[in-house]
């Protein structure tokens, strides 16, 4: 009998161990297969929207309302686009500056006011602290549909109607970046401060040179969130505003709806151009985005 070719037997303690190791592993394949097939779903539904208004920007408006849809454009054209930068319909460089010059006035103003007042309820003990932070807290339960008419009367009284103060100072103080600085700045080592107030550094050099760069991560994400909100704002700039070249980029797009027409091809190509900032401020932040949203979850109030 050749020895040479004869294989072992395999014993049953090892037979039972690979049908074991087949169980388990067939599930995990079809739970890993299940999960991907959802995320894809999901990415399809999320991305698919974005996909239409970049593929309609690129269509006449014809087109677009002809049957059958197409999502790829049958006759391209860049015309939208030359019409929005010539400002033959709206004034949309000048738009597209408003909403850059409030986008970028509130993130500082937010940031600066937001960072300071949470590092003084964090680090801070003095008296009715906790009433005060409750007082802040409470603004936040209160609708933003209910203070409209009270800070347009207070706008109107300070002569900055058809101004961008009128859009920047309001939406630089809120009582969300308080609650999320001061969170942030809970996780700051309270001996480190201590340390340096014992070598005689002030508060102002403390609240600079300690406290803000140890909570960049806190002060991305209220930036973006910032941003994003003042980009996107488009009720109280429209009713505070009133002249075209002082409209911003949302206010903008609901004049191409007309009496007699509509610009859908302008409209995404406006609402296009309109996210490539946003996109642009996630990617460039998207590290301290993500670190910054567990900072202030690791120590409690």
């Amino acid at each position: 009998m050749d020895r040479s070719n004869a294989r072992p037997l395999a014993t049953p303690s090892a037979t039972v161990t690979t049908r074991r190791r087949r169980a388990v592993s067939l599930p995990v394949v079809s739970r890993a297969v299940l999960l991907y097939a959802v995320l894809g779903l999901v990415l399809i539904a999320t991305a698919l929207p974005y996909l239409w208004m970049i593929s309609g920007s690129f269509k006449t408006n014809s087109e677009i309302v002809g049957r059958p849809l197409a999502v790829i454009p049958q006759a391209p054209t860049s015309r939208n686009y030359v019409d929005l930068i010539d400002e033959s319909q709206i004034p949309y460089l000048h738009q597209l500056a408003n909403s850059g010059i409030i986008a970028v006035s509130v993130v500082v103003l937010s940031l600066a006011v937001s960072s300071l007042t949470g590092y003084g309820f964090a680090k801070f003990e003095f008296r009715f602290k906790r009433p005060l932070f409750l007082i802040v807290l409470a603004t936040l339960m209160v609708p933003a549909q209910i203070t409209l008419v009270p800070l347009f009367l207070l706008m109107h009284s300070f002569g900055w109607l058809d101004h961008l103060q009128a859009v920047i100072v309001p939406a630089a103080f809120n009582a969300f970046g308080v609650f999320f600085m001061r969170q942030t700045m809970l996780t700051v080592p309270t001996e480190l401060l201590e340390a340096a107030r014992i070598d005689g550094a002030s508060e102002l050099r403390l609240y600079w040179q300690i406290a803000l760069p140890l909570a960049r991560g806190g002060l991305a994400v209220l930036g973006i969130l910032a941003f994003l909100g003042a980009w996107n704002d488009f009720l109280w700039p429209l009713i505070v505003l009133s002249s075209d070249t002082k409209m911003t980029v949302a206010v903008g797009i609901a004049n191409l709806v007309g009496l007699y027409k509509v610009h859908f091809g302008m409209i995404n190509a406006d609402a296009f151009l309109s996210t490539l900032p946003i996109v642009a401020a996630f990617v460039i932040l998207r590290n301290q985005f993500v670190s910054g949203l567990t900072a202030g979850a690791f120590k409690g109030a």
